[in-house]
This record gives C-alpha cells, sequence and structure tokens, in this order.
C-alpha cells in the first residue's frame, strides 16, 4: 500500500512538471496521447512510442553539428587500421604515430589535432571557411623540420626562433599577468611537446550538396598532418575523419598538396624582375645623385655671381655717396637697388655645363627621383590642362579602391550572407553602381586626346612629325607618333608590375589557406602577351592575366580608335564627325542587343554577371569615351569661354546632378522589364558621360562654383597624377592584405571602412614608387627624344 501511495505521489508530480512546462513546448495530452492499443505505434513516431529511449528517439535527426563533422580526430582513430588503406608508407606510419600520440594525449599530437579546422558556427551565414591555424601548424612542425632534413623547406632563424618560443611557452612557469591575457600554462615534467616527424598544412576544398543547403556550398577545410602525406593521401584520410552522417552529404573535390612548392628563386620571372629592378635602382640612384650635384653647382655660381654683384653695387654706392657729399655738401637718398639691372646679366653670364647637357645626361636626370617627385607634386597646372579633370581622377581613383575592396572581403569573409542584407540598403548603390567610376575614365580619356591634340596641332607642334610628307603619309606618321608615345608610357609600369602579380600569385597559390580569386598563376605565364598588346579583352575571362587590366586594354583600344578620328578631323572634319556618331549609336545597338539576349536585369543581376559579354568588352564601353572626345574639341574651340544665363547654368547643373543621382540610386527596389533592362544597360553609361561633360564645361568655363573648387583643389594633383600606377597596384595590395591571412575576415561597417582607407593608404604609397621609378622617367625621356625638345635644366 505504501509503495502504490508512492508511485502515485511520483506520477503526480511527474504531471505537474510537465503541465508547468507547457507553454515552452507542448502540452502533457501531446505528449501522452491517447493510444488505441489496437492502432500499433509507427516506428521513427517518438510521441507515438514513448517507451522508447532517448537515444532511440534522437536517432532519426541529425544535428548540423554532425552532418558538418568532415574531419574529426576521433573519427580517423575510431576508423583507423594499419595496412588496410592506400597510403604511401611514411604517410602510413606517421598517422600512426599522431593517433598513438593522441590516445596518449601527448602535447605535440594535441597542438596539431587544435591546428586542423572543423565546423564551429555561421555554416548558414555564409561561412565556408574552416581553416584551423597554418601558423600554428607551421610553428609547431619547425621544432621537428629545425632537427630533420626532410623537409622540403627552410624556415628563416626569426620564424625559427618564434617557433622554439611557442614550443617551449608552456614549459615557463609565469604568474597570471592580469591585463595582458596571457594565461599560465605549465606542463608536467617528462611531457612531450615536440612532434617526431615534419608537419604540412594541406588545404581541401570540399562540397556539401543541396541537403544541408539550398544549393551545393563548397566548403574550405585546413588540416594538419605529417608532410610525408601527399595529396591523395589526405583525401583518403579525411574520408576515414568524416562522420557517417557527414559522409552522406559531402565529398572531397580537392587537396592542395604542400609538396607542390613554389620556389621563387628558380623562377625565370623573378630574376628578371630582380634584374630590371637593380638597373632602375642604380639609374634612380645615379639620376639623383647628378641632380643634386648640378643643382649644388647651380647654386654655388649663383652665390658667387651674387656676392659679385653686391660687392659692385656698394663699390657703385660708396663712390656716389662721396661724390655727392663732395660736390653739393648735402647727403642725398641713395638710388634704389634694381634686382634686374643689367649687371644682373652680365654678372651672370650663361654657362654652357649647367645650361646645356647632352642627351644622354638628360636621359640620367630623368631617373631623378627629386625632379620627378617634384614634378609629381606641383601645386600647379598647365594651359594646356583642364583642372577640373585632377579632382575628378582622384576621386574616381578612390571609388574604384573601394569597389574592389568590398569584392574581396565579401569572398574571404565568414559571414558572406551579410552582404544579402547591406546590398538591400539604399547607400550601398554608391558600391553596387560603382562601374561609373570607369566610365569616368573612358570620358576623361577620350576629353584629354582630342583637347591636346588639337591644342598641339594648332600650335603646329605635330607638323614635326610629317616634315617632308602630305597626304596619307602624313596622317600615317602621326598616328605611327601617337601609338608609339601611349605604348611607351604606358607599358613599363604595365609590365612590372604584371610580372610581380604573377609571382606574387604563385606564391599565394601555393602558401595561402585561401585559393586566389583568379587564375593569374597560370593565366600570366601563359597570355601576357595578350597584355603587352592590350588585346587581352578580346579573349574569354578565364584566360585573362590581371582581370583589372580590362580597363588599361579597353581604353589603349579607345586610344587607337580615337587617333584615327582624329586624325581625318584635321582635313576631313565632317567624316570625322560622322564617324564618330556612328561609332556611337552601333555601340548602343551592340550593347543593347546583348543585354536582350542574355536577359540581363541591371537592378537585380550582379554588375559583373555579364563580364565577358558586356563589362569588359570595347564595344559595349566605347561611348563614354566618344562623349568625352566631342567635349574635348568643344572645349578647344570655344577656349574654355562661354557666355551662359543664370538660368542656364542652374537648368544645367539641376539636369546634370539629377541624371548622376538616377544613375546610382535609381534602380533602387525597381522592376524592370526585358527591354528597358536592354535600354539601361545600353544607354546609362553614354548618359553618366553626358552629365561629366555638363561638370567638366561648367567648371572650365568660370561656372563651376564650389565644385570646381573642390575639383581643382591642388591637394588632389598628386593623386591625380599616379593614378594610372594606384590603378595598377591596388588590386595586389587589397590581395596581400586578405590571403596573407590564415583566417577568414568579417564584414562589418566598421571594419570595412578602416580597411577601406588602409588600401588606399598603402596603393598610393606604392603608386608614388612605381610612377617616379617607371612612368614618370619614360615621360621625361619622351620629351627629350621629342621633335620638340626642351632643356632639362632652365
Amino acid at each position: 500500500m505504501r509503495s502504490l501511495l508512492c508511485v502515485s505521489l511520483l506520477l503526480l508530480a511527474t504531471i505537474g512538471r510537465i503541465s508547468c512546462d507547457s507553454e515552452a513546448s507542448v502540452r502533457l495530452q501531446s505528449i501522452v496521447p491517447t493510444i488505441d492499443s489496437s492502432e500499433p505505434a509507427k516506428d521513427g513516431d517518438a510521441a507515438a512510442n514513448p517507451s522508447r529511449t532517448p537515444e532511440e528517439r534522437s536517432s532519426n535527426w541529425t544535428t548540423l553539428t554532425e552532418a558538418l563533422d568532415i574531419f574529426s580526430a576521433r573519427n580517423l582513430a575510431r576508423n583507423w587500421q594499419e595496412g588496410k588503406f592506400p597510403l604511401n608508407q611514411e604517410c602510413e606510419r606517421d598517422v600512426s604515430r599522431y593517433i598513438e600520440g593522441l590516445r596518449r594525449q601527448e602535447l605535440w599530437a594535441l597542438k596539431v589535432d587544435d591546428a586542423s579546422g572543423r565546423y564551429t558556427n555561421g555554416f548558414f551565414w555564409g561561412n565556408s571557411y574552416f581553416v584551423g591555424s597554418a601558423t600554428e601548424c607551421e610553428f609547431i612542425g619547425q621544432a621537428a623540420s629545425s632537427k630533420s632534413s626532410s623537409s622540403s623547406s627552410s624556415s628563416s632563424p626569426e620564424s625559427i626562433s618564434e617557433a622554439e618560443e611557442f614550443n617551449a611557452e608552456p614549459h615557463k612557469k609565469r604568474a597570471n599577468v592580469g591585463h595582458s591575457g596571457a594565461s599560465s600554462i605549465v606542463l608536467p615534467e617528462g611531457a612531450n611537446d615536440r612532434p617526431p616527424y615534419p608537419l604540412g598544412f594541406f588545404m581541401m576544398r570540399i562540397a556539401v550538396n543541396g541537403t544541408l543547403a539550398p544549393a551545393t556550398r563548397l566548403l574550405h577545410l585546413g588540416v594538419c598532418l605529417p608532410f610525408s602525406c601527399h595529396a591523395a593521401d589526405v583525401a583518403v584520410i579525411a574520408k576515414l575523419a568524416a562522420s557517417d552522417n557527414a559522409g552522406k552529404y559531402s565529398f572531397v573535390e580537392k587537396v592542395r598538396d604542400q609538396h607542390d612548392y613554389y620556389d621563387m628563386y628558380a623562377d625565370k620571372v623573378f630574376w628578371i624582375l630582380f634584374g630590371v629592378s637593380t638597373v632602375v635602382l642604380f639609374l634612380l640612384i645615379g639620376g639623383t645623385s647628378y641632380d643634386v650635384y648640378l643643382s649644388k653647382r647651380i647654386a654655388r655660381k649663383q652665390n658667387m655671381s651674387y656676392d659679385l654683384e653686391k660687392h659692385v653695387k656698394l663699390e657703385q654706392l660708396a663712390t656716389g655717396k662721396i661724390h655727392n657729399v663732395a660736390e653739393s655738401g648735402q647727403v642725398t637718398a641713395s638710388p634704389p637697388i634694381n634686382n634686374n639691372n643689367d649687371h644682373e646679366g652680365s654678372l651672370r653670364p650663361p654657362t654652357p655645363d649647367l645650361q646645356k647637357l647632352n642627351v644622354w645626361e638628360e636621359l640620367l636626370l630623368s631617373f631623378s627621383i627629386r625632379a620627378n617627385f617634384r614634378v609629381i607634386c606641383e601645386g600647379e597646372v598647365g594651359r594646356d590642362t583642364i583642372s577640373t579633370i585632377h579632382g575628378l581622377r582622384a576621386i574616381s581613383m578612390a571609388w574604384v579602391i573601394l569597389g574592389h575592396t568590398c569584392i574581396v572581403v565579401f569572398k574571404y569573409s565568414d559571414n558572406m550572407e551579410y552582404r544579402k542584407i547591406v546590398e538591400k540598403r539604399f547607400l550601398f548603390q554608391t558600391i553596387q553602381n560603382g562601374a561609373f567610376s570607369v566610365d569616368t575614365f573612358f570620358f576623361m580619356g577620350g576629353l584629354l586626346v582630342s583637347f591636346l591634340y588639337f591644342r598641339t596641332n594648332a600650335k603646329g607642334d605635330l607638323n614635326r612629325l610629317t616634315q617632308g610628307t602630305r597626304g596619307f603619309v602624313a596622317g600615317f606618321l602621326k598616328f605611327l607618333g601617337f601609338l608609339g608615345y601611349r605604348f611607351c608610357r604606358l607599358t613599363a609600369p604595365y609590365m612590372f608590375v604584371l610580372g610581380i602579380t604573377e609571382i606574387s600569385m604563385k606564391w599565394f597559390h601555393s602558401n595561402s589557406v585561401f585559393e586566389p580569386p583568379t587564375a593569374d598563376h597560370e593565366n600570366c605565364q601563359n597570355y601576357w602577351w595578350r597584355n603587352l598588346l592590350y588585346i587581352n579583352t578580346l579573349y574569354p575571362v578565364d584566360q585573362m592575366c590581371m582581370l583589372w587590366s580590362w580597363y588599361v586594354a579597353d581604353d589603349t583600344q579607345f586610344y587607337i580608335v580615337g587617333a584615327v578620328i582624329l586624325i581625318v578631323a584635321t582635313n576631313h572634319f565632317k567624316i570625322a564627325a560622322f564617324s564618330l556618331v556612328a561609332l556611337m549609336v552601333s555601340s548602343w545597338i551592340t550593347t543593347g542587343y546583348i543585354a536582350l539576349v542574355n536577359n540581363h536585369m541591371p537592378n537585380t543581376d550582379d554588375p559583373l554577371a555579364l563580364f565577358d559579354k558586356i563589362y569588359d568588352k570595347p564595344w559595349t564601353r566605347l561611348g563614354p569615351y566618344l562623349i568625352g572626345m566631342a567635349v574635348g574639341y568643344f572645349l578647344f574651340k570655344t577656349d574654355c569661354k562661354i557666355k551662359m544665363s543664370k538660368a542656364t547654368v542652374f537648368i544645367g547643373w539641376l539636369l546634370s546632378t539629377a541624371c548622376l543621382l538616377s544613375l546610382l540610386y535609381g534602380l533602387y527596389e525597381t522592376e524592370l522589364s526585358p527591354a528597358t533592362g536592354a535600354a539601361y544597360s545600353s544607354l546609362s553609361h553614354s548618359a553618366w558621360a553626358l552629365s561629366l561633360a555638363w561638370i567638366v564645361v561648367a567648371c572650365s568655363t568660370g561656372y563651376g562654383g564650389y565644385v570646381n573648387d573642390i575639383l581643382s583643389a591642388p591637394i588632389l594633383y598628386p593623386f591625380s597624377r599616379v593614378t594610372y600606377c594606384a590603378y595598377l597596384v591596388h588590386p595586389i595590395v587589397i590581395r596581400l592584405t586578405a590571403m596573407n591571412m590564415d583566417s577568414p575576415l568579417h564584414l562589418g561597417k566598421d571594419s570595412m571602412l578602416i580597411t577601406f582607407f588602409g588600401q588606399v593608404v598603402a596603393s598610393y604609397i606604392l603608386s608614388f614608387v612605381i610612377s617616379v621609378s617607371f612612368e614618370a622617367p619614360v615621360v621625361s625621356m619622351l620629351k627629350i627624344l621629342s621633335p620638340k625638345k626642351r632643356n632639362r635644366i632652365q
């Protein structure tokens, strides 16, 4: 009776506890429903079969952690059987030793396991990188590599000392250090924390099927394993280290083998770069030293002339005073000293050794760092330059860096889904429509080519190229002169940066935990000649070296087309004008047709979705360049002097601003039909150029106001003059930042802003170096060797 009472009380207590918890889950009747004894319980129905154990009830569903348990040391130890799997003998022996170390809880084995990646969190938030720590694995392995000659790469003394410090750290007895965050780890005597063999860090690309995600996902997993293992061995080990559930949802696509070590010193491109850099360095030192020597020599001559002139003037003044006093008895005021009198010219005769240099001396001085840096940072612009262009160029370059920074950071982030949230925000359209920044460059390129051509031709400077020739031959010589000048000016820094890109991407492909964003490590060594000829945009994008160099190729092709039009315009203006309009209209029609056929929706598609069909092709981006050429001719004909009423100026600024803002933000949350989308793709770039045309015309003719003050600010001139080099090097800086890390980035407004400003500063520092070393010397040498030669030193 007492036992029956106890059972009853226990049952009532259980029912009461379940009833109290009913609001958080389900009510008692849903957990213990009325079961008809005539209807058997269904298998797998935990509610219908409460007698099943919790283990049995949980066996019908899989947690995300279990499904993504794609590499676990426990799974490897459970499935491991030495001699059963197709591994090389040394790798099999080392893995067996590793598993034995794990079972014995040896510190070196725990460190190896700790350095390997595993699923943590954020899978549905866009985290595809479970890379572990390549740095930790490297430092663990260096303790063994320093004792073993079997390692494939040698370590620097600094890295070895850091590895020794890392491995010796647990042996140190330290007290807690408070705010420093360091913890005290003390090993027991005899603990083994030295790996018995060299280690390697292997990156695996694992495909996870659509069962866990809406589409197939690629995960990147880093594992620290014996260096004796190869890619095929790691693939077998990965199958053994995956749980049964993970094996159902995933498979290994690729393993990057650390045995495919890239030896930079065995690459001929590296030695070409080294040789070029050495020669340029000596030229820079020699040119700068000679410039300083000549400057001091001139200063010394000027000081001697000034002292002699001062002595003569004082002597004359003293003689005059004595004469005046003697004759009149009065002291008269001394005549003012004329610093521009005839004595100055006679006392400072022209020195042929200073003012007239031979060609070789001038060519050497072209490499003067001091002179070139002074030219770049000069706060004035010449009459043949439109000052507004400098501001547009500098702002557009910062815009390009912002867009490319976002692209790379998005790719190597652990919360890529955050991008979808950010893209829905209104102001993100500024980045989403960053392609218009390149249209600004095209517009400015056409404007300057046209404006400077007509100004130079009006001065008669181009006649020096065609003396004694007429007609077709004269035009052809002008064309060759334009083409040669363009090629020489752009190619030197371009090819140098291309070599750096090839070397760096090969190194990153071999050493970084991330895969390179493009195949520059393969394409640059196979297709570099396409970049040299500026025709790389005529080939598929997957064969392109320096993907961002598409702009340089397109701009050069536009330059060739523009040069032909300008030469024809000299004697046949109407034909040139008709050709310009015909090319522009054909570009619009071609772009619209391609967009319509491919169902391109600019309001929803990624701007780079049709990169190989619309984005980088010259026949779709020609419009802004031709509009720039027309504006350049207009400014030349009017000599930048136009009379406009206040109403005209107001309407012009209103329409230009409205057009620019509508192009940037007008597609926000809009729906376009296929025909409307094709029309937008066709005309939007030219509309952007037309809006910029008003800004340039208004600022050049005195109607710019505060906008002209900003765009023509002298502080922007240096950054504008190195824009070309900044465009070439900034993607390398961005990749260097991302791919040198051994863990993914984390998207956020503040971190993105800080990263962007850092990229701008670093890119411009390198661009100044490249410009002073390559671009500025080439420009100076072209001026020296041009038909209209000017003295280097005045």
